[in-house]
C-alpha cells in the first residue's frame, strides 16, 4: 500500500513499510526485530553473506587487458552491485516506495552469477546444455539464499522474506508456472511489486554508464568512437565542453556520464509515475494485475538506451580486445566442468553430499558458479589444466 505520509495522487503504491502481510513472511518463523524492519534485516543478511563477499572477486565485464595485471579501477560484480543499490534506493525514495526492500533486492540481484562475467555464464550454460540442463543466474541466486548459505543454527539459507525471494527471481523476467512449478509460491501469474520492477532497469542504467566509463578508461573505446556511436552521450558531452572548455578529457567524460545517468533515472522515475497514474492504481494488487510492467523508460529514452547497449556489444563486449579474455573463460569453465564430471572425487565433501539429491551435473555447476575468478583458476590448475 502507499505510505500514509505521502500524497496518494502523486506516488505509486509500494509495500507496507511495517513489514506486515504475506510478503514479509519467512519460511521459518522468526520473532520481529526490536528496531529493524523485515526488509532491513534481509539487506543485512545478504550483505553479510559469503556469496555477497565473493562478488568482489568476480568479473563484471573484465578485470584486465590482455597480458596486463588485474586493474584496480575497473568494476567488479561487487562495485557494480553497490552502484545498482544506490540507484535503486534513490528511485524508491523518490517514488515513495519501500527503500529497504529495493536495497535488499539490489544487493541480491547478481549473487547468482558465476566467475568471468557473462562469458563465464555462457560457458557454464553451454556445458549444462549438453546434459539437457541450463544455467539461470536468478534461479541460482534463489538456491543460494534458500540453501547454500549456512549462517544459522535453526535453518539453512538466509530465511529471507517472500518479497525478497520473489524479487530475486522475477526482477528481470517472468517465469511460467507450467515450466517452473517449483516457483509457484512466488505469484508467477502476477507482476512483481514496483520495488522489484525497478531493479532491472537500475541494473541496465548502472552498467551502461559504468561500462562506457570502463571501456574508455581501458582504451578499448575511444572518446571519438563513443561520441560518434552513442547518441545519448554526445549532447551531454557537448554541454560539458561548453561549460568547462579547459577541463581535462577524463573529467569531461565523467561529467557527461553523470548527466547520462541522471537523465535515465529521471526518465524512469517520471514514466513510473505516469503509468501508475494512467492505470489509476492505488493498491499493490492493482500493480500486480497490470497488463504489463510499469517500470519502463519512455519510448525515446528506451531507443537511446538500446542503441547505446548495442554499441557496447559491438565495440566493447565482443570487441577483438576482449576475445582472449572470453576464450580463456570458456576454456577454464568448460575444462573444469568436464574434469569434475569425470572425477567427482575432486569436489569438496559438502558438494559431494549434494549429488544424491541434485545429481552430479547440477552439483558440479553449483560448485563452479560459486567460485571467484582467481579461485577457479587455482582449481583448474590443481586439476591439471594448462
Amino acid at each position: 500500500m502507499i505510505e500514509k505520509s505521502k500524497p496518494p495522487a502523486q506516488l505509486p503504491p509500494g509495500i507496507a513499510v511495517d513489514g506486515s502481510g504475506e510478503l514479509a513472511r519467512r519460511t521459518h518463523a522468526e520473532p520481529p526485530h526490536a528496531y529493524r524492519s523485515p526488509f532491513a534485516r534481509d539487506s543485512a543478511r545478504i550483505l553479510h553473506a559469503r556469496s555477497f563477499r565473493r562478488l568482489a572477486g568476480k568479473t563484471q565485464v573484465f578485470a584486465r587487458l590482455a597480458s596486463d595485471p588485474p586493474g584496480d579501477h575497473f568494476r567488479s560484480r561487487l562495485t557494480h552491485t553497490l552502484e545498482v543499490a544506490q540507484i535503486s534506493r534513490t528511485l524508491a525514495h523518490a517514488l515513495g516506495l519501500n527503500t529497504e526492500l529495493a536495497e535488499a533486492l539490489a544487493l541480491a540481484h547478481d549473487i547468482g552469477h558465476p566467475p568471468f562475467g557473462h562469458a563465464g555464464e555462457r560457458a557454464l550454460d553451454q556445458a549444462l546444455a549438453a546434459h539437457g540442463l541450463g544455467f539461470d543466474h536468478n534461479l541460482h541466486a534463489l538456491r543460494i539464499v534458500t540453501w547454500f548459505e549456512e549462517r544459522y543454527a535453526a535453518f539453512r539459507g538466509l530465511n529471507l522474506t517472500v518479497a525478497v525471494r520473489e524479487g530475486i527471481i522475477k526482477h528481470s523476467r517472468d517465469y511460467s508456472a507450467t515450466e517452473y512449478p517449483e516457483l509457484t509460491e512466488y505469484f508467477l501469474d502476477l507482476r512483481p511489486p514496483l520495488e522489484a520492477q525497478l531493479i532491472d532497469l537500475a541494473d541496465e542504467i548502472a552498467y551502461l554508464t559504468a561500462d562506457l566509463d570502463d571501456g574508455l578508461d581501458s582504451g578499448i573505446l575511444s572518446l571519438e568512437q563513443v561520441r560518434e556511436g552513442v547518441a545519448l552521450f554526445r549532447p551531454f558531452h557537448d554541454e560539458v565542453l561548453r561549460l568547462y572548455p579547459a577541463a581535462p578529457p577524463k573529467l569531461t567524460v565523467n561529467e557527461a556520464l553523470r548527466r547520462v545517468l541522471n537523465a535515465l533515472v529521471t526518465d524512469l522515475m517520471n514514466q513510473v509515475r505516469t503509468r501508475v497514474a494512467a492505470l489509476g492504481a492505488t493498491t499493490l494488487d492493482e500493480i500486480r494485475l497490470a497488463p504489463e510492467r510499469l517500470a519502463v523508460l519512455s519510448p525515446a529514452m528506451e531507443a537511446d538506451r538500446a542503441a547505446a547497449k548495442q554499441f557496447l556489444y559491438v565495440n566493447f563486449y565482443n570487441s577483438p580486445a576482449m576475445e582472449e579474455a572470453h576464450g580463456h573463460a570458456t576454456k577454464i569453465v568448460e575444462g573444469l566442468f568436464a574434469a569434475l564430471l569425470a572425477d567427482p572425487g575432486l569436489l569438496p565433501e559438502d558438494h559431494r553430499a549434494q549429488i544424491p539429491t541434485e545429481g552430479l551435473t547440477r552439483t558440479v555447476a553449483d560448485y563452479i558458479a560459486g567460485m571467484t575468478d582467481s579461485y577457479i583458476e587455482q582449481v583448474w590448475m590443481r586439476c591439471g589444466g594448462r
